[in-house]
């Protein structure tokens, strides 16, 4: 299907000429004679690209430009002027014109233009798109009360530019939040930047945020932008911030003071644009009394409060989560979805679940690729979910004291072992095989 092309003109000559022009290379022509038959054109026909002249009898091109945006706000709008009026196309490209053509009309010019607006509005759909994707990934999921509190909050918090604190125990998706709230932001299209707090050694944490320059330390081999300024324009989020040792939170302190920084070993100022957002799991006001966290740094952070609730505060929304991760690993292994019986999903709804929804999609997925039939039942549900299956102890007198074959009670000993690890790590398998020096698959294959 080729591009559609409106041509706005009061002139027949011009309309004539373009036509002639763009239907050669492939593109269907509309003409439009006035601003008004124009807008009637753009609802009917959908156009992809509008060519439209700013001098016209009636509704001018200004006029009809915002009138376009109105109604079409994503239409690339290509301006037509005559000479001396270049002033005003420039006034039309600031009212959410794409560009401008002069008149007498260059055959090039013209087709450069429309083909980079076109290429401009498909790299818009696509970015639009990816955000879609991108909100619909990280969004919170489930309908209890606890989330559509949270949503509200999050839809009242985001688009203003304001500090927020996002609290929780761990596994109760606060990122999931952070990300949330940055695609519906005034910065969506910006940077989005993390720093775990917790996951980077106290000595490179203020290198982590503020960068360095050549030569500032001994292992400073090159210059490094810190993440203050990798987030310039965007959103910086500080993960898990009570872990941040008392010298850092001080030095961030004064840049949210001043929005200025120094990359260390620098002496140039540089100025900082950026909407922060910080986590913790931690108790931050337990902290300050303790001397561990900062009580001005803390109101500076805390503008915006939001609580990210347990998930045994809001069990109702187990059965929609299990459902969304067995989708989601259905596709990962392209293999059919399974379900899981009713009995099974009341077995999980009445677990504790102390690691929250990331619990939950650890077991969801032990599960989905453990059982084999595309039914799970509670037979399958493991322990520590499961109360019917008895717990069998290392040196149990069942297990491996009273076999007779010694291969055969090592085999049974290094599967009952994995399970029991598996258990504890609540079906984490990437951790287990961490822990206990082994590979996922042959974790995998002593579970078989």
């Amino acid at each position: 299907m080729y591009p559609a092309v409106l041509i706005v003109d009061d002139e027949t000559t011009i309309i004539e000429s373009l036509d002639g022009i763009l239907s050669d290379d492939g593109f269907e022509v509309i003409h439009a004679f006035n601003g008004y038959e124009a807008l009637k054109k753009i609802e009917s026909e959908s156009p992809d690209i509008v060519l439209l002249d700013i001098w016209m009898p009636g509704m001018d091109g200004i006029e009809t430009l915002k009138e376009i945006k109105k109604i079409a706000p994503n239409l690339p709008v290509v301006m037509i002027t005559g000479h001396g009026t270049i002033e005003s196309a420039v006034d039309a490209t600031k009212s959410g014109a794409y560009d401008f053509l002069e008149k007498p009309l260059s055959i090039d010019k013209v087709m450069v233009t429309i083909n980079n607006a076109l290429n401009f509005r498909k790299l818009e759909e696509e970015n639009r798109y990816l955000r879609k994707k991108s909100i619909e990934k990280n969004s919170i999921t489930g309908t209890s009360p606890a989330v559509q509190k949270l949503y509200k909050e999050i839809m009242s918090a985001a688009p203003s530019d304001a500090a927020i604190l996002i609290t929780g125990e761990n596994g109760t998706g606060k990122e999931m939040v952070a990300r949330t709230l940055h695609q519906f932001s005034l910065r969506p299209e910006q940077p989005f930047i993390i720093i775990n707090c917790a996951a980077i050694p106290e000595e490179n944490l203020d290198s982590e945020l503020f960068g360095h320059e050549k030569g500032a330390f001994e292992e400073a081999t090159s210059k490094n932008k810190g993440k203050f300024e990798l987030a310039s324009t965007g959103t910086l989020f500080l993960d898990e911030i009570g872990d941040m040792n008392i010298n850092t939170q001080a030095k961030i302190l004064r840049a949210l003071e001043s929005k200025t920084f120094q990359r260390i070993g620098g002496g140039r100022t540089l100025h900082m644009d950026v909407r922060l957002i910080a986590s913790s799991n931690k108790d931050l006001e337990r902290a300050i009394e303790t001397g561990n966290f900062r009580k001005d740094l803390y109101f500076r952070l805390n503008v915006i409060p939001i609580h990210v609730p347990r998930l045994k505060d809001r069990k109702q929304d187990i059965p929609l989560l299990v459902d969304t991760f067995l989708e989601k690993f259905s596709k990962q292994s392209s293999g059919k979805k399974k379900t899981l019986t009713e009995k099974a999903l009341k077995l999980l709804m009445d677990c504790e679940w102390q690691g929250n929804v990331r619990e939950l999609k650890n077991l969801v997925e032990r599960l989905s690729i453990m059982v084999a039939s595309d039914h799970i039942d509670v037979a399958d549900i493991p322990e520590p979910y499961n109360p019917k299956i008895r717990s069998m102890e290392l040196v149990d007198k069942d297990f491996s004291l009273y076999e007779d074959d010694l291969a055969l009670a090592k085999k049974r000993f290094e599967k009952e072992f994995i399970r029991q690890k598996l258990a504890r790590e609540g079906g984490d398998l990437t951790s287990v095989a961490k822990k206990i020096g082994t590979s996922i698959k042959h974790i995998k294959k002593n579970l078989l």
